[in-house]
């Protein structure tokens, strides 16, 4: 009697669009599937401005997170970019994710964006989508079964699953139907990897986060963070480095630079104290940050300053 080969699990490796309208939870979401924080959050709107990878790496399959900018009417030229680069992602991905917190009713950003992917169903090739009730620990059982239910008529979903990333309740559920839908495939990235995202980028991030918290809803908008220079204190004893970090950080308004600033420069040295500690978590060693606050009049309509500030 001939003996049966061992059965082997079929690694899958792909690529997953997380989407939703802004500050959804889509980069907390994203930081708890990897583990780590990858993406910046805020409970400012239009946080995100870049496509930031994150890679859940896993025995039986490799999955590259993409965290875009929220999907929205735009109102500037800035905005028409951020939504060009969450459409141009939807149609490389293997699977999308759409994000609709549980403790909002759906409304008309949500059907817009449900709008936006059946399009990209309709014109691509069928990719699946999973709706993803976020924040569900915001919610009882009775309203966030309501919530459900408002989510499964508002379009053609291949799976529903309530989750709050916060508490971490049925984030695995999610990963799980996440990958049932990549195709069968190697890893894409080495093992161990979180992040594809150069680290100049995720500094400038780290710093964008720091410097939102707390201020007026019309900064964040307004706010772009660049990484000018990043050099080693030649003085330093090799065993003990340091990183000295010089970074511009532009608005449209003198008025928002004072915000920034804070009164005798208060604000600004709590910015890079707050920066400083999730820059020296991501790198490994000490840093000493070097933070300028500049007007750039409008950059958010001027073509020319998208481009220099790397949008």
């Amino acid at each position: 009697m001939s003996q049966q080969p061992p059965t082997t699990t079929t690694h899958r490796s792909g690529f997953a669009c997380i989407v939703g309208r802004p500050n959804v939870g889509k980069s907390t979401l994203t930081n708890a599937l990897v583990g780590e924080k990858v993406a910046i959050t805020s409970s400012k709107p239009q946080t995100t401005r870049h496509a930031i990878r994150g890679i859940v790496n896993r025995p039986d399959a490799q999955l590259v997170l993409v965290d875009t900018p929220g999907l929205h009417r735009p109102r500037t030229l800035l905005g028409q970019r951020l939504n060009t680069v969450v459409r141009d992602t939807l149609t490389e991905v293997d699977v999308i994710g759409f994000c609709l917190p549980s403790d909002e009713k759906v409304g008309p950003g949500d059907r817009f964006i449900a709008q936006e992917l059946a399009q990209v169903r309709r014109g691509g090739r069928g990719t699946p989508v999973v709706a993803i009730a976020t924040k569900s620990d915001r919610v009882d059982r009775e309203r966030l079964t309501r919530h459900l239910l408002d989510v499964d008529a508002l379009g053609d979903w291949d799976d529903i699953v309530p989750t709050s990333a916060v508490k971490g309740e049925q984030v695995d559920v999610v990963a799980d139907l996440l990958v049932s839908h990549l195709p069968p495939g190697p890893p894409l990235y080495p093992g161990g990897e979180l992040t594809d995202e150069p680290e100049a980028v995720m500094i400038a991030e780290l710093i964008r986060e720091a410097a939102l918290e707390g201020v007026r809803d019309e900064l964040p908008h307004s706010l772009a963070v660049v990484v000018d220079e990043m050099t080693a204190r030649e003085d330093r004893p090799e065993h003990d480095p340091l990183l000295e970090i010089r970074v511009n950080l532009f608005v449209e308004r003198p008025s928002q630079k004072a915000i920034v600033i804070g009164r005798g420069g208060a604000r600004l040295k709590e910015v890079g104290t707050n920066a400083r500690r999730g820059i020296e978590a991501l790198l490994g060693q000490k840093v000493y940050l070097d933070l300028h606050v500049k007007v750039a009049k409008d950059w958010q309509r001027d073509p020319k300053q998208l481009q220099r500030l790397g949008f």
